[in-house]
């Protein structure tokens, strides 16, 4: 079962969807024209010019607030779009320092496995596979094969 939205809610969408209606169209290109239009017409007829500034401070007292809440309207979109890029970002960025982390962990660990070999003596036996070893020290370097069976 749909529970229908409270009173209060329905009309709080209302009220929005008005808001941004009207900042839309506030907004546009069209009434810029409309009203150069309307602020001509007392040049046509100077006998309605008081009339004209009276619906000219009514159109002000009403498009001035709803330009407002209309973009508080819109701008709420664009702050939860926001927050959640935020977020993300944060959730990266831990991502981020956790594999510095465990570089940081594996290039501490290659650097003394590195230093411990330095500082190891040399070896008079050098194996280089299973079947050549070579002896260093010598004088002359021989390989001897050792010999496996097959």
């Amino acid at each position: 079962m749909s529970r229908s939205p409270k009173p209060s809610a329905l009309i709080q969408q209302v009220n929005d969807h008005v808001a941004v209606r009207m900042t839309i169209i506030f907004g546009s290109i069209w009434c810029v024209y409309a009203f150069l239009v309307f602020s001509l017409i007392p040049l046509a007829a100077p006998a309605w010019q008081n009339t004209l500034l009276y619906i000219s401070n009514c159109i002000q007292l009403v498009a001035l607030p709803a330009l407002m809440v209309g973009n508080a309207v819109l701008s709420r979109g664009t702050d939860q779009r926001a927050a959640e890029d935020h977020a993300a970002l944060i959730e990266i960025l831990n991502d981020v320092r956790a594999e510095v982390g465990e570089l940081k962990a594996v290039t501490n660990d290659l650097a003394r496995k590195t230093d411990a070999a330095a500082h190891r003596p040399p070896s008079e036996v050098v194996s280089i596979s299973d079947e050549a070893v070579i002896n260093v020290m010598d004088e002359a370097p021989r390989t001897t094969v050792s010999s496996r069976p097959a």
